[in-house]
C-alpha cells in the first residue's frame, strides 16, 4: 500500500468501501450499478449522450469546492444560489478544482487547501467538493474535475516540487523562473505517487451525499490532468490519462491544455491530444494575457479577435484530424477601460468582452453546425453574487479581483450567454 494512501486511511479521510488507492485494478467494483447510469461518451468523434450527440455550454467554476465548505470559509447558501443562477442561464457543465495544494501560509493562494501535505487532506474541504457534486446532480449539472495545476495560485505542480525538494517556490515574478521550477514536477518520482495516490483518492472516493463513487457518478463530465499543463513531456499525458482510465472506466479523460499558446512553441497540440487515454481535446484563448489586445486601448480588439478565431479554428482543424470533440474550456476579456481608468470596477461596462463572447461562442456554434468538432465551451469564469471584496470572484487569489469576473448583474453578457446555451441545447432536440 503506498505511503501515502496508508496516511489517508489511517486519518479516515477515505471513505469506506474504497479500494487501495493506486493498486486499484482497472475493473472498478460497481461496474454493474454504474453501467445503469448516464455517461457523456465519445462514439466517432463525437460527445454522445445515451445514443444521441451532446453539447453544451458552460462556465469555469473553480471555487464551487471551496464555496461548498460547511464552515466559515465556505458558504454553502451562495454556493447554491450560484448554481441555481448558472442552471438557469441555460448551463450544463462546470468545470471545477478537485485538487489544490497547502500549506495554507503560502500567498496567491485558494485556501484553506485540500491537500495540506502529500496524502493529508482537510475533511472539511474535501466534504465541500462532495457537497458540490450532490448539488450539481440535483439541477443536471456535470463537473469537469480539474486534478491538478500549473500555476501556483491553488498549489499545484510548484508545490509539489517545493515539498520534493524542501525549496521555496519562486512565485512568477519571474515569468520564466517559475515556469521551470513548475516543470520540474513532472521530473520527480515522488511527485508523481504523490499525484497518483491523490487521483486514486479522489476517482474512487465515495460521496456521502450520495452513496455513489466519483467513478460511478454521472455528474462527473470528465477527469482532467491539470489546468494548462506546460513544458510536460508526452509521457506524462500518455501514462498519466492512461492510469486515470484504469481506475475508471465510465468517464472521459482530457489533458487541461491551452493548445499551443503564444510563448510555447514546444506544445504539440495534436501529439498531446492523440495520446489514446485522451478522449477529447481543449483549447483556451486569452488575448490580453498573450499580448494581443490591451483594455486601455480598445482599438485593438479589432485585430485581438481575428487572431483569436484564427487560433481557434487551428485547434479545431487539428482536433477533426484526430476524430475527437474540442471543448474551448477557458476564455475571457476584460471589462471596457473608462475614461476615469478603472476596468476592475463592476460598474465599468462590458461592450468589448460581450462582443468577444458572442464571437467566440459563435465559433463553437457554427463548428457544431458544420458537424465540426468544436462541441462545448466554458467561459472564464463566474463569480455570482461576488464582488471585489467578497471572496470567491472568478479570478484566481493572485488576480486583481474582478479581471474576467462576470457578475450576476452583468445583465448584456449574461443575455449573451443565455442565447449561446439556448442554441446549443437546441442542437440536442
Amino acid at each position: 500500500m503506498p505511503r501515502t494512501v496508508a496516511l489517508m486511511l489511517a486519518a479516515g479521510l477515505i471513505a469506506s468501501g474504497c479500494r487501495e488507492g493506486r493498486e486499484a485494478p482497472a475493473a472498478a467494483a460497481g461496474a454493474a450499478k454504474a453501467s445503469a447510469a448516464r455517461f457523456v461518451k465519445v462514439e466517432k468523434g463525437r460527445f454522445v449522450l445515451d445514443g444521441q450527440p451532446h453539447y453544451f455550454a458552460g462556465a469555469n467554476f473553480w471555487q464551487g469546492m471551496n464555496l461548498g465548505v460547511d464552515g466559515p470559509t465556505g458558504d454553502r447558501a451562495r454556493l447554491l444560489r450560484e448554481l441555481d443562477r448558472l442552471r438557469g442561464l441555460g448551463l450544463t457543465n462546470l468545470r471545477v478544482m478537485a485538487a489544490s495544494e497547502g500549506p495554507n501560509s503560502e500567498p496567491y493562494r485558494t485556501v484553506p487547501a485540500l491537500m495540506t501535505a502529500p496524502g493529508e487532506y482537510d475533511g472539511g474541504v474535501l466534504d465541500g467538493l462532495d457537497f458540490l457534486l450532490a448539488e450539481m446532480a440535483k439541477r443536471g449539472l456535470r463537473a469537469v474535475m480539474v486534478l491538478n495545476n500549473f500555476w501556483h495560485w491553488s498549489g499545484g505542480m510548484a508545490q509539489y516540487v517545493s515539498w520534493h525538494e524542501r525549496t521555496p517556490i519562486p512565485y512568477p515574478g519571474d515569468f520564466r523562473t517559475f515556469v521551470e521550477y513548475s516543470a520540474r514536477f513532472y521530473g520527480y518520482e515522488e511527485c508523481q505517487d504523490w499525484f497518483r495516490d491523490h487521483i486514486a483518492m479522489i476517482v474512487n472516493r465515495t460521496n456521502p451525499y450520495t452513496g455513489t463513487k466519483y467513478r460511478d457518478d454521472p455528474a462527473v463530465f470528465s477527469w482532467e490532468l491539470a489546468n494548462e499543463p506546460r513544458r510536460y513531456p508526452q509521457g506524462w499525458i500518455d501514462e498519466t490519462s492512461a492510469y486515470i482510465r484504469s481506475l475508471d472506466p465510465n468517464h472521459m479523460v482530457t489533458t487541461g491544455s491551452e493548445g499551443a499558446p503564444p510563448g510555447e512553441p514546444g506544445q504539440d497540440f495534436i501529439r498531446t491530444h492523440a495520446a489514446p487515454g485522451v478522449d477529447y481535446a481543449t483549447v483556451h484563448i486569452w488575448p490580453q494575457n498573450w499580448g494581443w489586445f490591451d483594455p486601455k486601448r480598445p482599438a485593438s480588439y479589432g485585430t485581438a479577435e481575428p487572431l483569436a478565431a484564427a487560433y481557434f479554428e487551428k485547434r479545431a482543424k487539428e482536433a477533426a484530424s484526430l476524430g475527437k470533440p474540442l471543448v474551448l474550456e477557458e476564455f475571457g476579456l476584460a471589462r471596457d477601460w473608462p475614461p476615469l481608468g478603472n476596468s476592475l470596477d463592476p460598474a465599468s461596462p462590458t461592450t468589448l468582452r460581450d462582443r468577444f463572447y458572442a464571437a467566440l461562442c459563435g465559433l463553437v456554434e457554427a463548428s457544431a453546425a458544420a458537424g465540426g468538432p468544436a462541441m462545448g465551451d466554458n467561459f472564464w469564469a463566474w463569480a455570482g453574487e461576488a464582488r471585489p471584496g467578497k471572496p470567491w470572484t472568478g479570478d484566481p487569489p493572485h488576480e486583481p479581483a474582478g479581471w474576467y469576473s462576470v457578475y450576476d448583474a452583468d445583465a448584456s453578457t449574461l443575455a449573451v450567454i443565455a442565447a449561446h446555451a439556448r442554441d446549443m441545447a437546441e442542437r440536442m432536440r
